[in-house]
C-alpha cells in the first residue's frame, strides 16, 4: 500500500496531531527539497494543531520530481530520524501540494497573490538568487533576470518571481508577505531584501520604493544535515511503517531554527515548536556558516580527494578529523561569540559528523564551490588574517577544493570556466594561478599575496606528496 491520506491511519509511525482536511494554506515555500521537508515544513507540522491556517504549499522551481512522488500521496511524507542504529518515524503532513513553476507560472503566482498567503519561505540555495559573486549585489547580466525582465507577467527566477507577484498584491489593494530566507547566506534576509529590491527598481522605480517600505525580509539561520534519500532509505522506511513513501526524507536528531522576529503579516506559533525567534540573527548564522558549512565543505572536498563517499566516512579518517578541529577552532576565534558556547557547538558539530546512520555524500556537499567558497571559507579567512590569527586549517578546505576542480567535470554555475581552466593548465601549481585570479570568487584575496602564496604552497605539497601531506599529523 502507497502513504494516502486513506491508508496514513495503518502507517507504523507517529501521524499528524491535527485534522488535516481542515488545514488551510498560509505559507508559499520556494524551493522544496529535502532539506525543507526535514526542517521547515516539520516546525510548521508542529504549530498546525493550534492554527490551522498555517499549511504549505509548495513550489518546485525547475523538475516535477517532488510534486510526482508526493502528489499521489497526497503530500504526505515519511520523516525518519536516524540516530547510530535506531530509526523514529513520523509522517509529516503540512505541505498540502507542490507546483511546478516551469510547468506554468500562472498557477504559482495566484498562489502568491492570494490573500492567505502570508509568508513566502525559500530554499532555493545561494545560485537562486541571481547575484554577482563578487558584489553580492542582483546581476543584471544574468540571463534569468535580463529575460524576466523583458517578459515580466512570465517570471521564472526567484527575484523576477518575488517581484511580480509583490506588483500584482499592490495592483489588487492585498497586504504584501513576508519573504522568508532559509538559505546559507550571512543576513539571508538583508540580502534577499537587496536583491529583490534591485530587481524591482530595473523594473519599476515605484514599485521598489513601496516594497522598500512595505515588505519585511527577516533573517533566518537553519541548520540540520539532511542527505539526498537513496532507494535503501526508501526500502528501510516501507519495512519500517508498512507503507510504500515514494520519498521519504531520512534526517538527523538535532535540528535548529533561529529567525528574526519581523512578521507583519503574521507567523504561526514557532517558538512553541521549538524555534529561537530573536532580534539579531547574525551571530548565530555566523557561527553556522564558519564552524559547520565550513568543516562540512573541507570534509566534501578532502573526502572526493581521498575517497570517502559519506560525512561519517571521512570523520572516520583520524587525520581528517584532526582538520575539522582545527578548521572549527579557527573559525571560532572569528567569532564574537562566548568561547565555552562555541566550544560545546564544535563538539556537538564533530558528534553530528560521525553519526553513521546518515549518509550525507560528500559528493552532494561538493556541489556549487563557487558560490560555497566565498561565504564558508574566504571570510573567515580575511578575518583570520586581519586579526594576527590562524588560518592554515581553513586555507587546506580551499586549496581542496581548487585540487578537486581540477580532477575533472564538477556541477556549478562556473562549470564551463572550471573546466576551460582545468583543460588549459595541467600544472597543479599554474591550475591554481588561474583560479585563484577568479575575482567573482576571490575579490580582493586575488590580489593578496599572503593568501596566494599560501595557496600556491598547499597545491603543490598535494600535488607532490597527495592530499594527506597536508593534514595535521
Amino acid at each position: 500500500m502507497r502513504l494516502t491520506k486513506d491508508t496514513v491511519d495503518h502507517a507504523a509511525a507517529r501521524r499528524p496531531g491535527y485534522d488535516r482536511a481542515r488545514v488551510t494554506p498560509g505559507i508559499v515555500h520556494l524551493g522544496v527539497g529535502n532539506f525543507h521537508r526535514a526542517h521547515q515544513a516539520v516546525f510548521v507540522d508542529d504549530c498546525l494543531a493550534s492554527d490551522g491556517t498555517w499549511g504549505i504549499r509548495g513550489v518546485s522551481m525547475r523538475r516535477p520530481d517532488m510534486r510526482d512522488a508526493l502528489a499521489p500521496q497526497d503530500g504526505l511524507y515519511t520523516l525518519a530520524v536516524k540516530d547510530g542504529a535506531s530509526t523514529e518515524a513520523r509522517i509529516i503532513g503540512s505541505i498540502l501540494d507542490v507546483l511546478v513553476a516551469t510547468e506554468g507560472v500562472e498557477p504559482v503566482l495566484a498562489a502568491l497573490t492570494d490573500p492567505a498567503t502570508r509568508i513566502v519561505s525559500l530554499t532555493v540555495t545561494e545560485k537562486g538568487y541571481c547575484r554577482d559573486p563578487a558584489t553580492g549585489d542582483l546581476d543584471p547580466e544574468n540571463a534569468g533576470i535580463k529575460a524576466d525582465l523583458a517578459r515580466p507577467g512570465r517570471p521564472a527566477t526567484v527575484p523576477g518571481l518575488l517581484v511580480e507577484a509583490l506588483r500584482r498584491r499592490r495592483r489588487a489593494g492585498v497586504a504584501p508577505f513576508t519573504v522568508l530566507s532559509c538559505d546559507n547566506l550571512p543576513s539571508n534576509g538583508k540580502t534577499l531584501g537587496r536583491i529583490v529590491g534591485q530587481y524591482a527598481a530595473l523594473a519599476d522605480g515605484a514599485l521598489s520604493e513601496w516594497i522598500a517600505g512595505h515588505v519585511a525580509f527577516p533573517s533566518s539561520m537553519v541548520d540540520r544535515i539532511v542527505p539526498a534519500t537513496s532507494d535503501a532509505d526508501r526500502a528501510e522506511v516501507e519495512a519500517l511503517i508498512g507503507l510504500e513513501d515514494a520519498w521519504p526524507v531520512v534526517t538527523e536528531p538535532f535540528t535548529q531554527w533561529v529567525i528574526e522576529d519581523m512578521f507583519p503579516a503574521g507567523r504561526p506559533d514557532l517558538a512553541a515548536a521549538g524555534a529561537e525567534l530573536v532580534t539579531d540573527v547574525e551571530p548565530f548564522e555566523r557561527m553556522k556558516l564558519r564552524m559547520l558549512n565550513g568543516a562540512h565543505s573541507t570534509l566534501a572536498y578532502f573526502g572526493q580527494l581521498l575517497g570517502h563517499e559519506t560525512v561519517a566516512d571521512a570523520m572516520a579518517d583520524d587525520a581528517l578529523a584532526r582538520l575539522i578541529a582545527r578548521v572549527m577552532d579557527e573559525a571560532a576565534a572569528t567569532l564574537d561569540l562566548p568561547a565555552s558556547d562555541l566550544a560545546r557547538y564544535g563538539t556537538a558539530l564533530r558528534t553530528r559528523f560521525r553519526n553513521p546512520a546518515l549518509k550525507h555524500r560528500t559528493a552532494q556537499i561538493a556541489l556549487d564551490g563557487s558560490q560555497k567558497i566565498p561565504q564558508r571559507l574566504l571570510g573567515t579567512i580575511a578575518d583570520a588574517h586581519a586579526a594576527g590569527k590562524p588560518w592554515d586549517g581553513l586555507a587546506s578546505g580551499v586549496a581542496a577544493w581548487i585540487a578537486f576542480l581540477q580532477q575533472g567535470p564538477v556541477d556549478d554555475p562556473m562549470a564551463g570556466r572550471f573546466s576551460a581552466l582545468a583543460a588549459r593548465h595541467a600544472d597543479p601549481v599554474h591550475h591554481a594561478n588561474a583560479v585563484l585570479g577568479l575575482r567573482e570568487v576571490f575579490g580582493t584575496l586575488s590580489d593578496a599575496d599572503w593568501f596566494t602564496s599560501r595557496m600556491r604552497s598547499l597545491v603543490q605539497t598535494m600535488a607532490d606528496a597527495g592530499p594527506r601531506a597536508v593534514l595535521p599529523q
